[in-house]
């Protein structure tokens, strides 16, 4: 089954780059969106599906603890699996991230199998 995943990072660089880490780890990818804080990635939930969610923390407008806050207020949008990717691998972000619904954590910088193998769990894919 290829996935449809979300990338939110304000920097297109950043996303670009997840995006090709991505294609590079094997993991079965079938659609790639992007947005460039929370505020654009509900804007484009209302109009897409996606099986999963990478997102940075520190963005403009809407950062990624407010994002996954809204996240987790919406009857359908909190069964989408949020990962967050963040250089911040303090254990008291972590836990706050965590307790606000974020399914797994992968600190920057990162190899493609790392985020293949995070994505793979908590998708449940078989093999992972």
């Amino acid at each position: 089954m290829a996935y449809r995943i979300l990338i939110v990072d304000d920097s297109p660089a950043m996303r670009a780059f997840v995006r090709r880490v991505l294609e590079l780890s094997g993991f079965d990818l079938s659609d790639c969106f992007e947005a460039g804080d929370g505020a654009e990635a509900l804007t484009l939930l209302g109009a897409e599906w996606v099986d999963a969610i990478l997102t940075d923390i520190n963005m403009p407008r809407m950062d990624g603890e407010q994002f996954l806050a809204r996240l987790a207020a919406d009857d359908l949008l909190r069964s989408i699996p949020a990962i967050v990717i963040s250089t911040d691998a303090t254990h008291g972000r972590i836990a706050r991230l965590t307790a606000l619904g974020a399914r797994g954590y992968v600190t920057k910088p990162f190899v493609p199998e790392e985020l293949r193998d995070v994505l793979e769990r908590t998708l449940g894919v078989a093999d992972a």
